[in-house]
């Protein structure tokens, strides 16, 4: 008899979507599985007023297939000069559910992040004092730091004196990816939580550059050693609503990943959920996946839970080599491997 798992609906607590074609092609693979998104809103300009977020919202709506329910949830990029009265404006309108710090130059459309987190003070104040979730991407770019240890030098020279310095603001450290960021939210207040993408639960920085470089294992922040992955496997299946699922989907076409410089991200919104079961039966702790996958990102973010369900079977999912999205061609996470489990919604 096929075995089955069965929990509510999750929701992925960090996804690209990106815009035009692409967001056409892949709003569905997401909206399939998940029944609420936190969109990220680093689209070229910026999502950096309420009116930018409300348009974003619609455009995505249009895309979701009919007949499926998704809600996306809205984030506020910040800037350096961005006012703390926009960011209080798009909160009570229920037009931002949280914002977004990308240190300048982290990441991919990162060029007009903060280049210091005093040059946001007053925004961060207005956070803490509205309850509203910052979202932060967790590395420096200075150039001297080696990218194999920006988060964990972020700890230490941002965001533990950022914590110190205005203890009641509610902080997502996202999609982190070392052992020193799992203690660091373990030890941290209730307010300090933390999303885990399912490429850094199953590659270490061997998946990248041993047998020559591979740009689709390629994302920022970049998987480092094995004994950092397998602090993130035991932080996610630990049971702790501390650490929540956030997938970091983030498309790139083929041929603009496969260049002389490959862009960042791992596509692996169309087999999330099957992704993340894997690891959690490797790890004999099924019985924590509804935790992770449904329950601890709407608690932390004040949501209710989602009322519907979805099963997962115990059967081979065959990951193809490539999607078609957008017009284009891109390459899934897991391309051309096999997963035990199969979403059937």
């Amino acid at each position: 008899m096929t075995q089955t798992i069965t929990i509510r609906r999750p929701d992925d607590w960090h996804v690209h979507l990106r815009d035009g074609a692409m967001l056409e092609g892949v709003t569905a693979f997401t909206a399939r599985q998940f029944a609420r998104a936190i969109v990220m809103p680093n689209l070229t300009p910026p999502v950096t007023t309420v009116e930018a977020g409300e348009a974003y919202r619609t455009r995505i709506m249009a895309a979701v297939p009919e007949g499926i329910r998704f809600t996306p949830l809205m984030t506020c990029y910040l800037t350096d000069n961005i006012d703390p009265e926009e960011v209080r404006r798009g909160f009570a309108a229920g037009v931002f559910t949280a914002a977004k710090l990308y240190p300048a130059g982290a990441t991919t459309n990162s060029d007009s992040g903060v280049t210091g987190v005093a040059n946001i003070r007053g925004v961060l104040e207005v956070m803490a004092e509205i309850g509203m979730v910052l979202c932060v991407h967790g590395e420096v770019t200075s150039a001297e730091i080696d990218i194999f240890d920006r988060e964990a030098v972020f700890i230490e020279q941002v965001l533990a004196p950022l914590l110190a310095d205005l203890p009641d603001l509610k902080v997502v450290f996202e999609h982190i990816t070392t052992e020193d960021a799992v203690r660091f939210v373990e030890a941290a207040p209730a307010n300090v939580a933390a999303t885990i993408t399912p490429q850094h639960l199953h590659i270490n920085r061997n998946a990248m550059l041993v047998g020559g470089m591979r740009p689709h294992a390629y994302c920022l922040p970049v998987a480092k050693r094995e004994k950092h992955r397998l602090a993130l496997r035991r932080a996610a299946t630990s049971g702790s609503a501390k650490f929540f699922l956030g997938t970091d989907s983030a498309p790139h076409t083929r041929a603009a990943k496969e260049s002389a410089c490959g862009c960042a991200g791992i596509f692996n919104a169309p087999y999330a959920l099957e992704s993340y079961l894997a690891v959690f039966e490797a790890e004999n702790a099924l019985d924590h996946f509804e935790g992770f996958a449904s329950l601890h990102g709407p608690a932390f973010y004040g949501l209710p839970v989602n009322e519907d369900m979805v099963t997962l079977e115990q059967r081979e999912c065959a990951i193809p080599d490539t999607i078609a999205a957008g017009g284009d061609v891109l390459v899934p996470f897991h391309a051309g491997q096999t997963l035990g489990w199969t979403f059937s919604g």
